[in-house]
């Protein structure tokens, strides 16, 4: 049994082996001598606490990382064959393979059911870590609106074999990830070193005018790193607040005029309604007057509570972005939103900001973002964001294609892997 085993581990390591060069399995190896002289093993195997300080994984989700990494042997011991094989699986297989690697990490409690207890310890874990540089006294509770609004957006379905717990299944877990994309960026990187550039790590800075009180702001800083995972990370550095409907009253032309001619095109719009629901969406273009539909499918549409998700256009139309100004036909409503169609839109909010509506829209593949259908927005946040300087030639190179032009790149793509479609809602 042993001589199979070894044989097994043997194959294992030389087909993972293949993943890499030769300079990259060098560096490998040179990691895991690092690690290994650490751990007081005599250079064979790198410890536990060794492990988990280096890669800076904390808790039950470090310990279940380092159970899959070591192939489930609890004895401790990571060889270099064990990690080879675990970053040639979990960062260079096929996105199923990642994904289940991921799905079985997530199963800290080892039962064979991903159940929301099991991704509430992982998601307070992640939260600490990305949130410890600011406060070191950092307390689950801190975290746990988001955390619910989080799983409020995930399925269930799957039961244990008495029927006692209900699990995610792992289709559930694909569906949740492609809506909370700055968690898969997170979960995807737990075997990089620990910094500013590991994916999911990023923290957009919140400007704002330092009499501000920042209890009304709606933007917190989960938010923003919910948000941001749907983003480029030169677009993750700073977000300026540019318009606050308790601040510059609750105005169409207040807003157009706070966030018109910033030198952002990129802004995030959100909506606080009187049913408690906070919701919003990333506008790639800026806020200028149109008589139909424009911008391109960098933009999304988003939930924060008390569900959190965001959903991304599918490339069934073109239908994204509105804004309209002092128009008098019916068939052009003055307003902003996004999606869906005219009078049916994904997001609208009226042109006197007091109310709007939220529909189902296959623009976004979004349900109504609200508990009700028309809404009445209590306050209205827009924040603009500041590109990095380095990108700005890029931008402006990609400005020249005409919309339809960038809009075809974006719908060849999708169609790729599947997601284009042919509706006009």
């Amino acid at each position: 049994m042993g001589n199979s085993n070894s044989s097994s581990v043997n194959h294992r390591f030389t087909s993972a082996s293949r993943a890499f060069t030769q300079r990259k399995l060098e560096d490998l190896k040179s990691l895991f001598d690092s690690l290994a002289s650490q751990s007081q093993s005599n250079d064979l195997y790198v410890s536990y606490p060794v492990f988990q300080a280096y890669f800076g994984l904390s808790g039950s989700l470090g310990e279940s990382m380092f159970d899959m990494v070591t192939q489930h042997r609890k004895d401790g011991k990571m060889t270099y064959e064990d990690l080879v094989i675990a970053k040639a699986t979990y960062e260079k297989g096929t996105d199923d393979e990642i994904a289940e690697f991921i799905y079985e990490t997530l199963d800290v409690n080892g039962n064979g059911v991903l159940t929301r207890s099991d991704l509430e310890l992982v998601l307070v874990v992640i939260f600490k870590s990305v949130f410890s540089t600011e406060s070191a006294d950092v307390e689950s509770s801190d975290y746990s609106e988001m955390v619910d609004s989080l799983l409020n957006a995930a399925s269930f379905s799957k039961s244990d074999d008495d029927g006692s717990n209900k699990g995610m299944s792992f289709e559930d877990f694909r569906s949740w990830c492609s809506h909370v994309p700055t968690i898969r960026k997170f979960l995807g990187s737990l075997l990089m070193l620990p910094g500013p550039a590991r994916p999911g790590y990023q923290v957009p800075h919140l400007l704002y005018e330092d009499s501000l009180d920042s209890n009304i702001l709606l933007l917190k800083k989960e938010y923003a790193w919910h948000i941001g995972g749907a983003l480029p990370h030169h677009e993750l550095a700073e977000w300026r607040l540019l318009y606050h409907s308790s601040l510059h009253g609750q105005s169409f032309n207040t807003f157009l005029g706070h966030t018109s001619h910033t030198g952002m095109s990129a802004s995030v719009l959100i909506i606080k309604d009187k049913e408690g629901c906070v919701y919003g969406g990333y506008a790639s273009q800026p806020w200028e007057r149109y008589s139909d539909f424009y911008g391109d499918m960098k933009s999304f549409l988003f939930q924060l509570n008390p569900n959190a998700s965001i959903f991304r256009p599918t490339g069934a139309n073109t239908n994204i972005q509105w804004c309209a100004t002092n128009f008098t036909s019916e068939n052009i409503p003055n307003g902003i939103g996004f999606g869906g169609k005219v009078h049916h839109f994904g997001l609208f909010i009226s042109a006197g900001f007091d109310q709007g509506h939220t529909f189902s829209c296959t623009t976004f593949g979004s349900p109504s973002l609200s508990k009700t259908s028309r809404v009445q927005p209590e306050v209205i946040e827009c924040w603009g964001v500041v590109q990095a300087s380095n990108e700005l030639d890029t931008q402006q190179n990609a400005m020249k294609g005409t919309v339809l032009d960038r809009f075809k790149e974006d719908r060849n793509m999708l169609q790729l892997v599947g997601m284009a479609g042919n509706s006009n809602e």
